[in-house]
């Protein structure tokens, strides 16, 4: 607007220049606002698309001192309406990628089941296929992607003390939850799971200053109340829990704090980054390698309590990581039993590493409470699935 109202006759008198000008140039000028004077002639412009009335600071008058004062004011309107189509648009991108993880999580979770079919005695190996192969594919990611100037060196510079701590909770997070797991029932996991999100809401307001509302809050209290009572029950779960120890539980419920915990670390990282790079924001595949290498850098050292947690004695390890791959290519004549793989698994580590990838993105552009959500969300589907499946 600034630019096309420059452009008036000189000869025409201060109010009918601006008039004219709007008329004249319907299209960037009146397409959105209609132009309303009488009040005492000061000029107040109405938008369709916001259903708002903005009042213009200065009069129909032939003063040029006046007419500066209206083109001020319409750059700032122009500003307003910029920020809100930007948030609109920021708002559609959280949609569009939280819609994206609920479907990569429930693709996620189903692949997991099909990929156990043919590698059903070397479930262990599967998780190192994947925990490891996740490091190479990621860091050939990030140096095709630093080749190509997406990421910086500014990026690369940042101090690798977050990266540390989120592999440790993620390879905590993973020992904690199998040690757990092989003493819970199925039914019981689900049920300890909804303290994640309340692991959520606590990190988010203690390390990155969030304010809930005060009906978010009860929601909270009501799913520890919820597990509590289910634990505490004679029934259901709540048995199954009680058979195995209130220990495994309480264990259970640390690994999903720990994987709480690692969410919102991530999103730190994120803000902390834009901070450091004043605006900017760092590669999420630059927070994916890291992490994941320092994730294998930990399994690694817990390998032997992981290995025994699965059955597998530590000294007969090597052996089984042999077996678990000539299983996984399913070539020769040792490999019966093994009818789909390598298909099947491959196809879980690429739907696995895709969500991964797509939570770690909602996380940059939401809030690790919302990759939360949309996490929850895709387990309730998978679930629903299975039960229709089942029937």
């Amino acid at each position: 607007m600034l630019a096309y109202c420059r452009r008036n006759p000189p000869t025409l008198s201060g109010d009918h220049r601006l008039i004219s000008v709007i008329e004249r140039y319907r299209n960037p000028c009146f397409h959105s606002f209609r132009l309303y004077s009488g009040i005492e002639r000061e000029i107040v412009l109405r938008s369709h698309h916001f259903g708002r009335v903005w009042p213009v600071v200065g009069r129909l008058e032939p003063s040029k001192r006046k007419l500066r004062h209206f083109l001020v004011a319409s750059s700032s309107l122009e500003t307003t309406i910029t920020d809100e189509k930007v948030e609109r648009k920021r708002k559609l991108d959280v949609i569009v990628a939280a819609l994206l993880t609920v479907v990569l999580g429930v693709g996620n979770r189903v692949l997991y089941k099909l990929a156990l079919i043919p590698l059903r005695q070397y479930p262990f190996f599967l998780a190192q296929l994947a925990t490891f192969g996740y490091v190479v594919v990621y860091f050939l990611i990030l140096h095709f992607r630093y080749n190509a100037g997406i990421v910086t060196d500014e990026m690369l510079s940042l101090s690798k003390t977050p990266y540390v701590a989120i592999g440790l909770f993620e390879a905590l997070a993973a020992a904690s939850g199998m040690a757990a797991g092989a003493n819970l029932s199925g039914a019981s996991i689900p049920i300890l799971s909804q303290t994640f999100l309340v692991w959520q809401l606590l990190f988010s307001v203690l390390f990155l200053g969030r304010r809930y509302k005060l009906n978010q809050i009860f929601g909270c209290v009501f799913v520890v109340i919820g597990v509590i009572v289910t634990v505490a029950s004679g029934s259901g779960a709540g048995l199954s829990m009680k058979e195995y120890g209130i220990f495994w539980s309480l264990l259970m419920v640390i690994s999903f704090m720990l994987q709480a915990a690692d969410t919102v670390l991530k999103e730190v990282v994120f803000v902390n980054a834009a901070k450091e790079l004043k605006g900017g924001s760092v590669d999420l595949f630059v927070v994916n390698s890291y992490g994941s290498g320092f994730q294998a850098i930990f399994i690694c050292l817990l390998l032997p309590f992981l290995s025994k947690l699965w059955g597998v004695p530590f000294n007969q390890l090597p052996a089984y990581l042999k077996d678990g791959a000539v299983c996984f290519v399913n070539l020769g004549s040792l490999t019966s039993g093994c009818e789909g793989a390598p298909l099947l698994p491959v196809l879980f580590v690429v739907v696995n590493m895709a969500f991964n990838i797509s939570l770690l993105h909602l996380i940059k552009i939401s809030s690790a409470v919302v990759s939360c959500l949309a996490s929850s969300f895709s387990g309730m589907m998978h679930v629903e699935f299975s039960c229709v499946y089942d029937n």
